[in-house]
């Protein structure tokens, strides 16, 4: 028999990801009182465990190797490092643990937080059940994140294969990797593998890699990761999957693919099996996501949802941010809603991919005529003094003002702020222009690449001729 709550909890959280994490953090704090349920035995989120952070941790092991092998470069003894995946893992593992501290339970339990370890399913709009036990609520957060998508392939399950949730827990390096997707999750793990030492192919469906980015720099991008050894396949669709012996074969265009080890990173799906959400009268739409409105309240106006399981954009950083919104309608009952113009979102390749705002294509369609302004990296003098010069900004502006771009480069994760900043506010080129950069950094690149469009306005004949008779004029 199940042991009911006599009393309603204030706010009900379910998932202790990023964006469960911050409300339950705030609403606690604040007197609330809150119970926050998660299915898996710790707090943190596939971001903590398997997205985010190991994936970054491993990148930078990689780079490291990468470093060591090209050091000739820079006039330094090159060095092939023996790698041990195994140390490698645990070395991720270690990062892992030593975040996962912000993430202790009694943390939020101190703050006067319940915390509940188990799976919960919605029994009607206000109750949900965890175990034996029936938590009832006033108000709900859905916050459950998503899951990697597997797609079905024939003989993809019996041939076996990794995804973002075993692949960092590897012990020995595959001698040959096939990853299948061309999107950030498969991008980042293929470079890194082939750093490590790992001959790896990629096969991706759609035409081009990254089909959410701008094509010009996506073009770029590939050559970039091919010039480093990856064997990259577009329009390219696994048929089906055999595995003998150790070797997986993946059927694709007319052709076999062979490998040592398959990676599937062909997206992710929300969680949203087992919640109960037709008791609830939560709808979700035809991809599987919970439907909220711009206040990210579901059809039931007291339940909310935040992150993954909700989208559109599948970043933790977003699920912190929506979760600013859900603690300011179901906390502070303000009327908030979401903001999605100045979103900045990274594929943590090497060089770095990042966007803020609309595509080029994106925002012809939207705006007809806009501006677009370029520079390459490789004409930049910090990028020269660090041997990172593939890659390019692209500026879009309407009627002077910024609406976005894209940056393919080194640290365009961080240099992409700049630019959402200015798109978030409003800004006009010239600010940018205006904006003193300090010499020799990266973000100079900004300023270079809006002050190409100041050039032709300022060295034309016209201008000469003023500044010809001005000088005559004037002493």
């Amino acid at each position: 028999m199940n042991a009911e709550d006599a009393a309603p909890r204030d706010l009900v959280i379910l998932g202790g990801g990023a964006g469960g994490l911050v409300v339950a953090s705030v609403a606690a704090q604040l007197g609330l009182r809150v119970t926050l349920v998660e299915k898996e035995d710790r707090l943190g989120g596939d971001c903590l465990h398997h997205g985010c952070v190991p994936s970054k941790t491993l990148i930078h092991a990689a780079r490291v190797a990468w470093q060591m092998r090209r050091a000739d470069a820079v006039g330094l003894p090159a060095v092939t490092p023996e790698v041990d995946l195994g140390r490698v893992s645990d070395h991720v593992q270690a990062v892992i643990d030593r975040i996962q501290v912000h993430d202790d339970p009694e943390r939020f339990r101190a703050y006067g937080c319940e915390v509940l370890f188990g799976a919960a399913r919605f029994l009607d709009p206000h109750r949900v059940q965890v175990g034996g036990r029936v938590v009832r609520g006033r108000r709900f957060v859905i916050a459950t994140g998503a899951s990697p998508a597997v797609p079905p392939i024939p003989g993809l399950a019996e041939a076996g294969y990794l995804t973002h949730l075993d692949v960092f827990s590897l012990r020995r390096l595959p001698r040959r990797l096939l990853v299948l997707g061309g999107g950030p999750v498969g991008l980042e793990l293929a470079q890194a593998f082939g750093r490590l030492g790992s001959r790896v192919m990629v096969l991706q469906r759609a035409d081009h890699l990254l089909p959410r980015e701008d094509p010009e720099l996506t073009a770029r991008l590939r050559q970039c990761l091919e010039a480093e050894g990856l064997e990259i396949h577009t329009a390219t669709a696994a048929e089906r999957v055999e595995g003998a012996g150790g070797e997986v074969t993946v059927h694709a265009g007319g052709r076999a693919f062979r490998a040592d080890a398959l990676l599937v990173a062909t997206g992710r799906r929300p969680n949203t099996a087992g919640l109960g959400l037709e008791a609830a009268g939560v709808a979700v739409t035809p991809g599987g996501a919970i439907q909220v409105d711009a206040r990210l309240r579901t059809r039931r106006r007291h339940i909310y949802a935040c992150g993954d399981v909700c989208g559109p954009f599948p970043f933790t950083h977003m699920a912190e941010y929506q979760a600013g919104i859900v603690i300011r309608n179901a906390v502070f009952r303000l009327p908030a809603r979401v903001d999605y113009r100045a979103v900045p979102w990274v594929t943590f390749t090497d060089p770095e991919l990042a966007r803020v705002g609309p595509t080029e294509a994106e925002a012809r369609a939207r705006w007809g005529a806009v501006e677009v302004l370029r520079f390459d990296f490789r004409d930049l003098d910090r990028a020269l003094t660090d041997g990172a010069t593939c890659g390019q900004v692209k500026l879009l502006a309407r009627r002077g003002r910024v609406l976005g771009g894209s940056i393919l480069g080194p640290q365009a994760g961080e240099l992409i702020h700049e630019i959402a900043l200015a798109a978030q506010t409003g800004a006009r080129l010239r600010d940018l222009s205006a904006t003193i950069h300090a010499y020799p950094t990266l973000s100079q690149v900004h300023r270079r690449a809006v002050n190409t469009y100041y050039a032709g306005a300022l060295f034309n004949d016209r201008t000469r001729w003023l500044v010809k008779w001005l000088n005559r004029l004037l002493p």
